[in-house]
């Protein structure tokens, strides 16, 4: 179904685009999006796949925007039941250790998922938000790969002939989401973990894994903060669940109440520097939890035409106000 757009003549503002009319087609399908705009049938598609960026700078007369998304891709366990609902440990729950987190997270090369499955259009992350979005984010760094000791972890917390565990993945929401579950996959493999990986595209996968079911034991997640602050991350991805409000997206019920704490004094915190001092405070609780394992911000990929200029957004957010016809 196809949108048309036309300028409204009676806009309070002086508009910086020209143009007078704009026709939006959903093209659900990566291969057809790109061949229209291989084609001209399209003088703007996004996002261009990966492997079809040096494609598409290589014809003639389109081009690919490419830049560091807001969005954070991250990986999340189920930290809250008592039992894993996926896995063949019975009677108790690995990832409420530490260090069976912690092993999960050594295990896992970001850098061959940015090199491999990403082709270099991702920048591997030490937290869960861009460090555009937060001023302390150098102060932060990734627990390193080292497939040694995560093997080492695992036979400290008992689990040293490894376990089996499901993983929920949606194929068709984020850049290479899938390629990137596999990997992981694949990499837990290496030190004992039986990854049962369940990808799916995105209306299955979100009805599964969100609440109020929570269905899930480990899954693979992203997030733009709307607000562009950290408020919105702690809030929403860090703080224990509460129903109808807080920890809403927290789909592995990670709960620490001093974090929730610094959460209430961040909102109503009006000085910069101490505000963020807290908020680097509740990222540290999470970090040294290895309550999550942040992997990346994704790159964006916009094909356009070189018949138009356009302004591209890190939150993805294609805005006609700034393009203009050539």
């Amino acid at each position: 179904m196809k949108t048309v757009f036309k300028p409204f003549s009676g806009w309070w503002d002086k508009p910086k685009h020209n143009l007078t009319e704009v026709v939006m087609t959903p093209i659900g399908s990566d291969a057809t999006r790109v061949a229209a705009l291989l084609s001209g049938q399209v003088d703007m598609a996004y996002p261009v796949p990966v492997q079809d960026i040096k494609r598409v700078n290589a014809n003639n007369g389109t081009s690919v925007l490419m830049g560091p998304e807001l969005r954070t891709i991250f990986l999340g366990f189920d930290q809250g039941r008592d039992e894993l609902l996926e896995s063949n440990v019975k009677g108790k729950n690995p990832f409420k250790d530490k260090r069976v987190r912690a092993a999960f997270y050594h295990a896992i090369d970001v850098n061959a998922i940015k090199k491999k499955v990403m082709r270099n259009l991702s920048t591997p992350s030490a937290l869960m938000i861009s460090p555009k979005l937060f001023s302390k984010s150098g102060d932060f760094t990734r627990h390193a790969y080292d497939p040694a000791k995560a093997k080492s972890l695992l036979a400290e917390a008992g689990y040293g002939g490894g376990f089996e565990v499901g993983m929920d993945c949606p194929n068709n929401r984020y850049v290479n989401d899938e390629q990137i579950c596999i990997a992981v996959s694949s990499m837990l493999a290496k030190v004992g973990v039986k990854v049962k990986l369940l990808a799916q595209p995105k209306s299955l996968y979100f009805k599964k894994v969100l609440g109020p079911s929570y269905d899930t034991s480990f899954y693979l997640l992203g997030w733009t903060p709307g607000s562009f602050d950290s408020w919105n991350v702690l809030n929403n991805l860090i703080n224990c669940q509460e129903e109808g409000g807080r920890g809403k997206f927290n789909l592995g019920n990670y709960c620490n109440k001093t974090v929730d704490g610094l959460t209430d004094k961040v909102l109503v915190e009006t000085d910069a520097g101490k505000r963020d001092t807290m908020i680097a405070e509740a990222y540290k609780a999470l970090h040294d939890a290895f309550g999550y394992i942040p992997l990346h911000q994704q790159g964006l990929a916009w094909g356009k035409s070189d018949k138009i200029d356009l302004a591209q957004r890190a939150d993805n957010q294609f805005m006609l106000y700034y393009v203009n016809v050539k």
